[in-house]
């Protein structure tokens, strides 16, 4: 399943997760592409929809492009195109985002992860921000 996600930060550091309703996992916003979307009109119409803020215009920065496995489909990867991005608004839970976490990339986790979240690009995050 080929995707693309946000990496948001707050003015603190933290990095923005959300959690889908009827999941565990929480990991970076973001999701599937439309028919005829590039990866940055994806990802302001998923912010959007799913949290009610948008893409500052010309803040996106690609950061690659990652592979896990899936958090919610048995014996499925997710390859995800990932941006660090901007956003205007503020990001509430809308559509199927149960719960959103500002979460401190420098600590232990406490909720459960992503895979993809987990094992990369948190680990970026924590990277990046010792720039």
């Amino acid at each position: 399943m080929s995707i693309v996600a946000a990496l948001i930060r707050d003015a603190k550091g933290r990095v923005l997760l959300v959690r889908k309703a009827g999941t565990r996992a929480f990991m970076q916003p973001g999701g599937k592409r439309e028919a005829g979307e590039d990866d940055l009109a994806a990802l302001d119409r998923e912010l959007s929809e799913e949290l009610g803020c948008s893409v500052v215009a010309g803040s996106a920065i690609p950061l690659g492009e990652f592979r896990a496995p899936a958090a919610n489909e048995t014996d499925r990867d997710v390859a995800a195109a990932l941006y660090a991005v901007a956003i205007e608004g503020t990001a509430q839970p809308l559509a199927e985002i149960a719960e959103i976490l500002w979460f401190d990339p420098h600590r232990p986790p406490d909720v459960d992860l992503a895979p993809l979240t987990r094992d990369h690009i948190l680990p970026l995050s924590r990277v990046q921000a010792g720039r």
